[in-house]
């Protein structure tokens, strides 16, 4: 009897580390569940843990007045029901370089603005229609060979 109920623990407490273990999104700096994007580049599919920015306050905001993003995150901008158009990002009160990856609606990096200066109020253009736009930490696009033309995989851009 010892043993029965000793190894129905065991696998119990097993069990429960198991699931606790289990693959849980981040969160970002609001509590709020991160989203799991990819970039797909010439050396591979690299992953990125991305806050969504998709109502105007959120875009408006950004990642204004907000330390460095982490290696493996990002903010996913994003225009729902809106058709693609020339988009321009600033820097204003961005005190961290950043780079901009412009997309279109599906998925193809329209266009790469690296090194983005901090603070700056200069209008960075996309050179092309997106509905999409990826911040990264500046040097993360040279880092995983991000080139206009490569993909992102997210569920708001439909291949």
């Amino acid at each position: 009897m010892f043993d029965a109920t000793r190894r129905f623990l065991l696998t119990g407490l097993a069990a429960l580390a198991l699931a606790g273990c289990a693959a849980k999104a981040p969160e970002g700096p609001n509590g709020e569940a991160l989203q799991r994007l990819a970039v797909v580049t010439a050396s591979g599919e690299h992953t990125f843990w991305v806050e969504i920015a998709d109502e105007e306050p959120e875009r408006q905001r950004g990642l204004m007045f907000r330390p460095p993003l982490e290696a493996d995150r990002g903010m996913l901008f994003q225009w729902p029901g809106e058709a693609p158009r020339e988009q321009s990002f600033w820097m204003r009160n961005t005190p961290s370089s950043l780079d901009i990856l412009y997309i279109d609606p599906t998925g193809r990096i329209v266009s790469i603005a690296s090194h983005a200066t901090p603070f700056s109020e200069a209008p960075i253009p996309s050179n092309g229609p997106a509905n999409g736009v990826l911040e990264l930490r500046a040097g993360r696009a040279d880092e995983i060979g991000a080139k206009p033309g490569d993909k992102v995989l997210h569920p708001y851009f439909k291949p």
